[in-house]
């Protein structure tokens, strides 16, 4: 796994060697003066690394000549695509051409598996991670908001509307639907490999409706898909959201990654979502001609 151009004091090793735990260890320790933390301990990325494809074989830790591990990236890989994520270097031993080593052994591995077409999100400002993309001819194709709500917000009552819940099964027949082509943490796989996944789906008196899907976790409402099929986006999604905080008033709520010319986005803010930061999604290759298709995982 060590390119020719690696530094001799790095070796690249897969993370299949590693445990989830050594894992979460090293990717906390590059996290520890990032941008946006996010902390991370062994259960949630054993959950991390299943709902997005993460093949550990093809992913890499970097350690040093004596075994001191210094860094750590991650590949996601679905049908003729993948997905560069957690990248992190040690802060004390950066600039020492560890991310360099790592992102062309991630992109090396990616070529091995016949992938030209790759994925990842960079947080907005964070320069020298996004200039290490482009030198790897990543370019720029969209921002991206994360969005929070509180549950201290003030409940309202749900719009007036012909409201279902969907089960998982239905849900997910919802998510195989064209949406459009969605960053990687809001592709259809993404939910399929998810738990605790339900829907609901409404029509208005005006004959506006439309549907969302989204996880239930312990305490938190995330990863949302939902489609406007006819009407005002904004409108519909503010009725969606009426419901289901109505359904779940004591959920806090975390969305990720929905793009700054999204036109539900005026009915998330209405609904009291704020932006707690943003991601520049970047590509690097030809996207395959299928990206917007929903591919079930073998």
């Amino acid at each position: 796994m060590q390119p020719d151009n690696t530094p001799q004091t790095i070796k690249l090793i897969p993370a299949s060697q590693f445990s989830i735990e050594q894992l979460t260890d090293i990717y906390n320790r590059t996290r520890v003066d990032y941008m946006v933390p996010m902390p991370m301990n062994a259960a949630r990325l054993a959950e991390y690394v299943a709902n997005y494809d993460v093949k550990l074989e093809n992913s890499i830790v970097a350690a040093s000549q004596d075994g001191e591990l210094l860094g750590v990236i991650m590949l996601g890989v679905r049908h003729e695509r993948a997905w560069i994520t957690r990248l992190g270097v040690v802060p004390n031993t950066r600039r020492g051409g560890i991310g360099k080593a790592l992102m062309q052994g991630l992109i090396d591995e990616a070529a091995k598996l016949s992938i030209d077409f790759c994925m990842l999100e960079v947080i907005k400002n964070n320069t020298p991670a996004h200039q290490l993309f482009l030198k790897f001819g990543f370019h720029e194709v969209g921002e991206l908001l994360v969005l929070r709500r509180s549950p201290l917000n003030r409940q309202l009552d749900p719009v007036v509307a012909d409201a279902e819940r969907l089960e998982r099964a239905d849900a997910l027949v919802l998510v195989g639907h064209d949406r459009g082509t969605q960053p990687w943490t809001n592709q259809s796989e993404s939910l399929f490999n998810a738990n605790e996944v339900s829907g609901l789906r409404l029509t208005l008196p005006d004959g506006s409706r439309g549907w969302l899907v989204y996880q239930r976790q312990k305490f938190l409402l995330t990863r949302f898909a939902y489609k406007t099929e006819a009407g005002d986006p904004a409108k519909v999604t503010y009725a969606l959201l009426s419901h289901l905080h109505h359904q779940y008033p004591r959920l806090d709520t975390h969305v990720e990654n929905i793009q700054v010319n999204d036109p539900h986005l005026p009915g998330f803010q209405e609904m009291g979502y704020i932006e707690s930061f943003r991601r520049i999604e970047m590509w690097r290759g030809d996207p395959p001609a299928d990206l917007n298709k929903f591919v079930r995982p073998r």
